[in-house]
């Protein structure tokens, strides 16, 4: 019987109080681990990671089914003022495109081919239909952290961004005092661009005439994890050349780790603490998953454990009360000295992602047929991202020494 993401979610928790007691029971007696405690902790933290792994994977499967049902509603209702997203949205435009991707252009007649013309973009390409456009932009989401967490805005131009600078202030004025000009709120802008992010498959023409094969959901799953991937890395630690730039380049310093490579329960509540009460209560921590696993084993002074697992199903864990999310594209503190290994804020304030249009796709009939005997796919998008209120979000740095 497949168990519920809460039920996998209890017993993760009842297998960390496990490990919390093994350590709690060395550390009364002022010992290290002996052997056996040793490969008892390491089996019970390996059953910790398998159940956080299948949490990981049904909460986006449920996402993903919400989504589509979501989206087959939609699909089936009409409208006499249809937008050309919308008409990719239609009947119609379904089956024309699912045709097309399984046959490729030269399938399609009369009205098939005229109502997937409607889509098409400016490079050639055709707008996604609107299944396999949700589809993908899940599946990106799942696989970027900082969609889920920051501003995401749809733009068809460049669009600036007002940041303030300076807020300015009040003052107390006596009885009958004169009003005196004070600071002014100073505001600056940044622009969010455009960077083109592009992916390319072979499926080979076999699978392809197989009827029973879910051409949209493989596309989409396939492609949405490379996007989302290739975005996290940008939007974490982009250089803003040729791609967007990362929040580990945009964010202002927060805290210093006191000793190189190592962590403490009193450097990650300071670095908590270098950020404004109003955007902490709404901060949210990203580390390297390597280094939520050292995190995790961190009491403050007074013995309490400073990362507590989620017991609800959609709840993320939390370090010091706040959300924690876990990035591979973060820094770990022992690969670099003075690397910028943490981040905490409060991204829908801090960061902004533009999106520039939808999500294009075009089949490549016979690039591939004679060498690989398959048809290419190809996807790109345009998007941008950058921090616009630094400080919203601070950077954990790693000792320089």
């Amino acid at each position: 019987m497949t168990q519920t993401i809460t039920e996998l979610k209890q017993l993760r928790a009842k297998a960390i109080k496990e490990m919390r007691d093994i350590l709690d029971i060395a550390s009364g007696e002022g010992r290290s681990l002996s052997a056996q405690e040793t490969e008892k902790y390491d089996k019970i933290e390996a059953d910790v990671d398998g159940y956080t792994a299948t949490v990981d994977r049904q909460e986006k499967q449920s996402r993903a089914e919400s989504n589509i049902k979501d989206v087959v509603t939609e699909a089936r209702s009409t409208s006499r003022a249809m937008t050309r997203q919308d008409r990719a949205g239609s009947d119609e435009y379904r089956n024309a495109f699912n045709k097309y991707m399984r046959y490729g252009s030269n399938s399609l007649v009369g009205d098939e081919a005229r109502t997937l013309t409607e889509g098409t973009d400016s490079e050639g390409g055709y707008l996604t239909e609107t299944i396999l456009e949700k589809r993908l932009v899940e599946t990106l989401a799942d696989n970027n952290i900082m969609r889920s967490l920051s501003t995401v805005v749809n733009t068809t131009s460049d669009r600036n961004i007002s940041v303030v600078d300076t807020v300015g202030e009040a003052k107390w004025l006596g009885e009958s005092g004169d009003y005196a000009p004070g600071v002014d709120t100073v505001f600056s802008q940044t622009t969010l661009g455009a960077y083109k992010a592009s992916t390319l498959m072979l499926i080979s023409e076999e699978l392809l005439q197989d009827s029973i094969f879910d051409l949209t959901s493989f596309v989409s799953q396939i492609f949405g994890r490379r996007l989302g991937e290739l975005e996290e890395a940008a939007m974490i630690a982009g250089t803003g050349s040729g791609q967007p730039t990362g929040a580990v380049n945009g964010a202002s310093a927060g805290h210093t780790l006191a000793t190189i490579n190592t962590w403490t329960a009193d450097d990650l509540l300071d670095f908590q603490y270098s950020l404004k009460r109003q955007y902490r209560r709404n901060g949210s921590f990203i580390f390297n998953d390597a280094s939520i696993k050292d995190i995790r084993k961190l009491q403050d002074a007074n013995d309490h454990w400073i990362w507590q697992p989620s017991m609800r199903d959609g709840e993320p864990d939390r370090l010091l009360g706040n959300p924690i999310y876990s990035s591979y594209d973060m820094a770990v503190p022992s690969s670099d000295p003075s690397s910028k290994c943490g981040l905490f804020g409060d991204f829908r304030m801090a960061y902004y992602i533009a999106d520039r249009g939808g999500i294009a796709f075009q089949r490549l009939n016979e690039l591939y047929s004679v060498s690989a005997g398959a048809v290419g796919f190809k996807a790109s998008k345009r998007v941008d991202g950058k921090v616009v209120l630094p400080e919203a979000m601070k950077l954990l740095i790693n000792a320089a020494s």
